[in-house]
């Protein structure tokens, strides 16, 4: 299997742009409270899971009255199909946004690099799995999507060799002063223009291995945190569902609230993100899960 990592049409800008605005422009708010949006969000996903040649596969569950679904695409490993590869990203938004960073850009990014993905052959599993219910009342109660769908991993006894959670990594400045002092506990360089991977204790292996693979990809720059699964900052997305089951995972962020403006707000809309940065992103984790199928 040959690394195509940059080749791809639909890693570029307007491709992942597209997506963006489809699903934070067209859609909207889409949430618990915005059930028909977040239904809508989940058929669209279906859809280019379908397009790209998959035959994805719903998670359902009832939740407050309601019915949610988490959605999945896999390619089987050819020499080690028990060994699995995780890729995943929430498409639900805050509620009162529109959610273009927090997460439409990590939606991109997961149906961006499935395509990329799709008809090769490769030595252990991936997954591509879109998440329901990360953000509040659902986050980190037993109804958020990738605490059902990490539970259910664990009573199978499935064999998770990686988590990657593509969680708000749209937003980039060069500017001085636009980076905060980190909630994790690390002080970042002031100026915002990296991607962090965000691990515990047991992903410390992984990270360390994520970090050189990405830096070969990509000319995007990376920093790194490992911290206890419960600080505030390491527990606030889909990775943390499988680090309550004993996997090793790890959050791909561009910081959120410690960089982008707009977080959890309504003007999380579609022209705000840098779609080059997103793309290089892409590029970069495209280049760790090829190192770690192949």
């Amino acid at each position: 299997m040959s690394d195509t990592s940059g080749e791809h049409s639909y890693f570029k800008q307007e491709s992942l742009q597209q997506t963006v605005t489809q699903l934070a422009g067209v859609i909207g708010e889409r949430n618990t409270y915005h059930y028909s949006n977040l239904s809508a969000a989940l058929e669209f996903i279906e859809h280019n899971f379908l397009d790209a040649g998959y035959q994805p596969m719903r998670q359902e569950y009832r939740a407050s009255g309601k019915t949610f679904a988490n959605i999945e695409a896999e390619i089987k490993g050819q020499e080690f199909p028990e060994e699995i590869i995780i890729v995943g990203a929430h498409y639900d938004s805050a509620r009162g946004s529109p959610g273009a960073n927090d997460n439409a850009s990590g939606v991109a990014a997961l149906l961006a690099l499935c395509r990329s993905f799709a008809h090769k052959r490769i030595s252990r599993t991936i997954r591509f799995v879109a998440f329901t219910n990360e953000e509040r009342p659902f986050l980190r109660t037993h109804n958020m999507g990738s605490r059902v769908y990490a539970s259910r991993s664990r009573a199978r006894n499935e064999n998770i060799k990686a988590m990657f959670s593509l969680e708000t990594i749209g937003y980039c400045s060069k500017e001085r002063g636009t980076q905060w002092l980190s909630f994790f506990g690390a002080l970042y360089p002031s100026h915002g223009d990296f991607i962090v991977f965000v691990a515990n204790g047991l992903s410390r292996e992984l990270l360390n291995k994520t970090r050189q693979s990405f830096q070969r990809h990509t000319h995007v720059p990376c920093e790194t945190a490992t911290l206890p699964s419960f600080a505030p900052g390491a527990k606030s997305s889909d990775h943390w569902s499988f680090w309550k089951e004993g996997y090793p995972g790890l959050m791909v962020t561009d910081t959120a609230p410690l960089r982008y403006p707009h977080y959890h707000k309504a003007t999380d809309t579609p022209e705000k993100l840098r779609y080059d940065f997103l793309s290089g992103v892409i590029q970069g984790v495209e280049g760790v899960l090829f190192t770690m199928v192949a």
